[in-house]
């Protein structure tokens, strides 16, 4: 008998494919780019890539069901000539976090909010900030799995109102007839897909 069921991802498995497109092009940014310009508009490379350090360090927090610390500004590319090395070994470490029995289940976080959404709040921010770098250093980033690309639809139509309020996503940027999913879900956080 056949089945036409679709296959459900854990959160842990999308980190993982999301984690194995992220690290090489952490690892392709040159210090001569550090200074350089993001589609992030508040974010230089540098401060982008130690905001991605601190979401990497706190999300693995939240899948315990720890509480969290976002407060204050971390300096890893400054104090720690390691950094990209020390980002992949934290990227392992979020996996493995999400990954962990009954990590989806339930509430986390300040906010209580759904344990599986805010997993994909930070397999947004591992897909899209990594799109971010790969565009300000020249790197190529063919896009993100179609499995994670579906879960963080999804996760942006949830998101989107409180996000824009707060000022984390833009208004939405007009998307191109042909445009991939991919470039759609970047567009609906505000992003220009052909930003350079």
């Amino acid at each position: 008998m056949e089945t036409n069921a679709v296959r459900t991802y854990g959160i842990g498995e999308l980190l993982d494919l999301a984690r194995e497109r992220a690290v090489p092009v952490v690892r392709g940014i040159p210090d001569a780019a550090l200074a350089a310009a993001t589609p992030c508009a508040e974010y230089d490379v540098r401060a982008l890539v130690d905001h991605l350090f601190q979401v990497v360090v706190q999300f693995q927090r939240l899948a315990a069901k720890e509480a969290s610390d976002f407060g204050g500004t971390v300096g890893v590319v400054a104090e720690d000539p390691g950094w990209r090395e020390r980002f992949a070994r934290e990227a392992d470490r979020l996996v493995a976090a999400w990954s962990a029995p009954g990590a989806e289940e339930g509430t986390t976080g300040g906010m209580s909010m759904p344990a599986r959404l805010v997993g994909a709040m930070v397999l947004l921010d591992l897909t899209v900030h990594v799109w971010d770098l790969a565009r300000a250093t020249g790197q190529d980033f063919s896009g993100a799995d179609e499995a994670v690309v579906a879960e963080l639809a999804g996760a942006v139509d949830e998101l989107a109102p409180t996000a824009r309020k707060m000022g984390v996503f833009g208004e939405p940027v007009p998307e191109g007839e042909d445009a991939s999913a991919f470039e759609r879900l970047l567009a609906r956080t505000g992003r220009d897909p052909q930003w350079e």
